[in-house]
């Protein structure tokens, strides 16, 4: 049985399968109610995709990590244009 599309029920019923499959290599998409719910994968694809993300810095850490040394950043002296109303 070479599937790679399972209903949520079908699934239960056959996880053992599922993750058989997946542990091959092949992702395996379960359904709900007919739509694409989750994808069951290897650990070795899981890893491959995330790269190792763990052990990055949420995008909040990265920006406070930046230097503040209390340098002034200045702004463009750019002179503003005639508007006419």
């Amino acid at each position: 049985m070479d599937r790679t599309e399972w209903s949520l029920q079908d699934a239960k019923n056959s996880f053992s399968a599922v993750v058989e499959a997946a542990c091959k290599g092949t992702p395996q998409t379960v359904t709900k109610r007919g739509k694409p719910a989750v994808v069951v994968l290897s650990m070795a694809e899981y890893e491959r995709l995330t790269g190792g993300a763990k052990n990055r810095p949420s995008f909040v850490e990265h920006l406070l990590s930046f230097p503040q040394g209390g340098r002034k950043i200045e702004r463009a002296r750019i002179k503003p244009r005639d508007v006419e109303f």
